[in-house]
């Protein structure tokens, strides 16, 4: 409300409190200003009904809600269902044109501004989270999606390249990725060392020399994975891919909130080639599912990413990004992280008790600062019993008739074909590992609470099976 407006309210009701009043629409003018000019995440988050007042503000300035407005094109953010309506903030207009998809609109003036500020808030995420990059996407389709954008992307600029060296990782999306951009996944076969799964850059050279550095789009490496694969030597294929002038591409989908994740990438940008580096926005900073980070130093292949992107898009990731953001504050996002870490430590000292009454192990693999393993050696698994295969164990099915979600457990009896191409052993990233385990992860925004009901219905299960 303007000067004008608040002059005219106080002809209405008592001067003195039209001024206490405009002092708290000052105060959050101040904060839309610091926002606006500092483009940061604000030190300390925003309360709702600010939040909403922003937004309410910003839908204002797209052309469907203007007063008296006539629209007589094809798409003019017409919105049948008023829940639809305010699930979205009045805001319909989606992100990007059909030729760019960071272009502004001139329909939507408030929604490009939203998507334009939220990039500089997830550029500050990423640099409070020890990141040192230069530029980001940040697009409406989940890690998997993202990363064929990407191979897409370095495809059109190396047509004659159609393979893709790949460290196993027994993930899904990892392979439909490569696929989807049609091109041909090699299977980087992982080596065990004591209890970790880890890469084998011996056979990722071997297989370099053989395919021969022209035939090769890039090398997909990972970072986020379940115990007991620790994250790939990024360094160390970062220093391959630069002798060898290939692509590197870094699938990092939950790996922002791990500050080693950040520093071995941090030393593949400086000491070898990391070309782009995707990572989840649900995973990481407790958005729903649905939009991704593309980032890394190329700005010139970042901005190619953004003009390969067919059409508009929906906005709604990065409008849920933009308010978590705000609501946040760095206060909130760097205590989230501080309790992961100490949260993690519990865990572990949890899991070490309950270990040790059932004569199990945790699998030594600090280098996975997320994920932790259990082995599961004195559990009676019965492959041959149908029930008990159709649920992958029985313990894993007590465990989720308990509501305990997310936790997996691994037979080592399992072989599957993805795209394909058959797995020994699915699941372990390797074909032979010593022992049957559960894993489980200390993923940002898990409470102690939590920690303590899986340890003891852990404990029950697990006694209940042997």
């Amino acid at each position: 409300m303007n000067q004008q407006n608040l002059k005219l309210c106080s002809e209405i009701i008592d001067d003195k409190y039209i001024k206490i009043a405009s002092n708290s629409l000052n105060a959050r003018e101040k904060l839309f200003k610091l926002l606006l000019s500092q483009r940061q995440i604000p030190e300390e988050g925003f309360d709702d009904l600010t939040i909403e007042y922003l937004l309410n503000i910003f839908a204002t300035m797209d052309t469907n809600n203007f007063v008296n407005k006539v629209g007589v094109g094809e798409r003019e953010s017409r919105i049948y269902s008023s829940l639809v309506q305010k699930r979205n903030y009045y805001m319909g207009h989606g992100i990007g044109r059909s030729g760019d998809l960071v272009a502004s609109q001139p329909k939507a003036a408030g929604s490009s501004l939203i998507a334009k500020l939220t990039k500089h808030l997830a550029k500050d995420a990423l640099k409070l989270s020890n990141y040192q990059i230069n530029e980001l996407l940040i697009v409406p389709v989940a890690t998997g999606m993202a990363l064929s954008l990407c191979l897409l992307t370095l495809k059109s600029l190396k047509p004659q390249a159609k393979y893709v060296l790949w460290p196993r990782i027994d993930q899904k999306t990892c392979l439909k990725c490569i696929q989807t951009a049609n091109l041909i996944p090699i299977v980087i076969d992982t080596k065990i060392q004591d209890h970790v799964v880890t890469t084998n850059l011996e056979i990722l050279i071997q297989k370099i020399h053989e395919i021969q550095p022209d035939n090769i789009l890039c090398v997909l490496s990972t970072t986020s994975c379940f115990a007991p694969r620790i994250p790939d030597n990024i360094e160390e294929i970062a220093k391959i891919c630069k002798q060898f002038s290939i692509n590197h591409v870094v699938n990092n989908a939950y790996g922002i909130q791990c500050n080693k994740i950040a520093n071995s990438i941090n030393l593949g940008l400086a000491q070898g080639t990391v070309n782009l580096i995707v990572s989840s926005l649900d995973k990481n900073f407790m958005v729903p599912v649905g939009g991704a980070l593309i980032y890394g130093n190329d700005k010139q292949l970042i901005k190619l990413i953004s003009e390969i992107y067919p059409g508009r898009a929906s906005a709604a990731p990065i409008l849920d990004l933009f308010i978590t953001f705000l609501s946040m504050g760095k206060q909130g996002y760097l205590k989230l992280q501080k309790e992961r870490v100490e949260n993690y430590q519990y865990f572990k000292e949890k899991l070490q008790i309950v270990t040790q009454k059932v004569s199990e192990q945790i699998l030594d693999t600090h280098k996975n600062s997320i994920s932790i393993g259990i082995s599961l050696k004195n559990l009676k698994i019965d492959m041959n019993n149908l029930e008990e295969k159709n649920q992958a164990t029985k313990l894993g099915a007590i465990l989720y008739s308990k509501k305990v979600m997310g936790s997996r457990v691994i037979t080592n009896k399992k072989n599957k074909v993805v795209c394909g191409i058959e797995f020994k052993n699915y699941g372990s990233n390797c074909d032979n590992y010593f022992t049957p385990y559960i894993t489980v992860a200390c993923a940002l925004g898990i409470t102690k609470q939590e920690i303590d009901t899986f340890i003891q219905e852990f404990e029950k299960a697990y006694t209940q099976n042997t």
